[in-house]
């Protein structure tokens, strides 16, 4: 039986283990972690609204229904083996072992991440991380990529790829932890694992049929998703880096502050650099690099103060931005831009930490002892980081490699599709028989024909049965002069368009 009360004058919580040691806990830090722990909730819809809103409207619901997938399935690897795996006092430095198997005795005792808040409070808002990070990586499976046995991959990846990544960089025991490496909120084991997966899985499923023509040359099915998404992810971030000071203290301040600061200067810095191309203001672009700001301050957000985040967001606007050119340096087809945004960021925001570190921001929370980075001149702290960073990309992507050619030998738990029917009608119908949206257009892929079905002009075209992937295909809307009419009108004031509405 756990064994809590409450002080009476101030609230406090007071929890009294089996060997009688008491442990008081401030009401106010746990409400803090509970909340944040909701707003990095969050951003696992929001990451899947702003994957849907690039994407082609014909797999516009596949990453918005992977979203909820893996917070479901990483849900349970969490209660089965993968807080222990990563959080268990008395695992090696690599991976902990199964001390808290089904969560056994993970209540009101200190936490392993602050003795601030309780085991149970660190293990439900660890898992939030636990399962945004594999949603990141499942944004190189876009277009092309069969859902059935991702549940799969996302089990097999958090247990084999992410719990180790975070047992080093955040358990106690953990090697990098030990040396001395610095990373705030998730630097390696959120972004840089995940956007070096997103690589090895990029290169393991290959390009996407017309890769490289302008059957691809397609923009983003809803700009008004992205922007929806990027401000589900700016909202939860400030869950995802000011939560982990662990408590409601000057530091959870801080980490908000340069959170948000960083983002700003991040998405203003990829939108000037597009700007110099297009020569058009693009929503889009600001969004990109709005994540690629708040991807590089994640590690550093409780170590680097306010100035440091403007150099923070300048740096991972510039750098992610030049770095979604290096799909096409090096032949690997990235739909998203993932390794550029999460990988390149991450490693960005490590090294960042490395020379911007300082020990009085730290200690904000007057608790946290740190010698700093190049700036107190603690010039070591770079090699830990870099040292930190390439662990977390060679582990990652070697590992995901070989988890995604194990279940390549598996028939039904392979991920790539071989069938070019899939690409062509789009994942929500192959996979799913659902739509994103109830009424969608008609619009000809290059390269493709449609089949024409009856009431759209002509019936006699057809590509081995494949469609465009529309529910409502040859629409029609008889009116009179009054309905929501689009292209060329008719005599009797019907209308037929490849544009479809709803008719209220």
């Amino acid at each position: 039986m756990v064994n809590v009360t409450n002080e009476d004058t101030s609230n406090s919580i007071i929890f009294s283990d089996d060997a009688g040691v008491v442990t008081t806990y401030s009401p106010g830090d746990i409400a803090w972690i509970l909340a944040a722990t909701a707003l990095v909730w969050l951003m696992i819809p929001g990451l899947g609204l702003f994957y849907s809103g690039l994407l082609r409207r014909k797999n516009a619901l596949s990453m918005i229904y992977l979203s909820m997938m893996t917070l479901a399935t990483v849900a349970f690897q969490w209660f089965f083996w993968g807080y222990s795996l990563a959080f268990s006092e008395t695992g090696s430095k690599f991976i902990g072992n199964l001390k808290y198997f089904g969560l056994k005795g993970v209540d009101g005792d200190p936490s392993i991440g602050s003795p601030r808040i309780p085991a149970l409070v660190f293990c439900v808002y660890q898992l939030m991380f636990a399962s945004i990070t594999p949603m990141i990586a499942l944004g190189a499976v876009a277009e092309r990529g069969r859902l059935g046995p991702l549940m799969v991959f996302v089990f097999i990846w958090s247990t084999l790829v992410y719990d180790p990544i975070a047992c080093w960089t955040w358990n106690s025991n953990g090697w990098s932890f030990s040396l001395g490496g610095l990373d705030f909120a998730g630097g390696s084991p959120v972004h840089i694992s995940s956007g070096t997966a997103a690589l090895a899985i990029s290169i393991y499923l290959g390009k996407r049929t017309g890769y490289g023509t302008e059957r691809l040359a397609y923009k983003p099915n809803n700009t008004s998703y992205v922007i929806l998404g990027t401000a589900f992810l700016w909202f939860g971030w400030f869950g995802f880096n000011g939560g982990s000071a662990l408590a409601a203290n000057l530091r959870a301040a801080m980490a908000c502050f340069v959170t948000n600061l960083a983002a700003s200067v991040g998405g203003i810095t990829w939108m000037l650099w597009d700007y110099r191309i297009e020569r058009k203001w693009s929503a889009v672009g600001f969004c990109s690099g709005a994540i690629a700001g708040l991807v590089a301050i994640t590690p550093g957000s409780g170590f680097v103060g306010a100035p440091a985040a403007v150099l923070f967001g300048a740096v991972a606007g510039t750098v992610c931005n030049w770095a979604t050119q290096l799909k096409f340096v090096f032949g690997y087809d990235d739909t998203l831009d993932v390794f550029a945004s999460h990988a390149i960021g991450g490693i960005a925001g490590n090294i960042l930490t490395g020379l911007f570190a300082q020990s009085s921001v730290a200690g904000f929370d007057g608790i946290t002892e740190i010698p700093g980075g190049w700036l107190d001149h603690h010039y070591v702290q770079l090699g830990y980081q870099i040292a930190d960073s390439v662990a977390a990309v060679g582990y990652s992507f070697v590992m995901t490699t070989i988890i995604l050619w194990l279940m390549h030998l598996i028939p039904f738990l392979r991920i790539r599709s071989s069938n070019e029917e899939a690409e062509i009608v789009g994942l929500d119908e192959y996979d799913m028989g659902e739509f994103a949206y109830d009424y969608v257009g008609v619009d000809q892929e290059l390269g493709h024909e449609i089949e024409f079905r009856p009431g759209m002009g002509d019936q006699g075209k057809t590509v081995a049965g494949v469609t465009s992937g529309g529910r409502e295909v040859g629409h029609r809307h008889h009116g009179h002069g009054h309905g929501l009419q689009n292209g060329g009108g008719h005599g009797d004031g019907s209308t037929e368009s490849g544009i479809e509405k709803t008719v209220g």
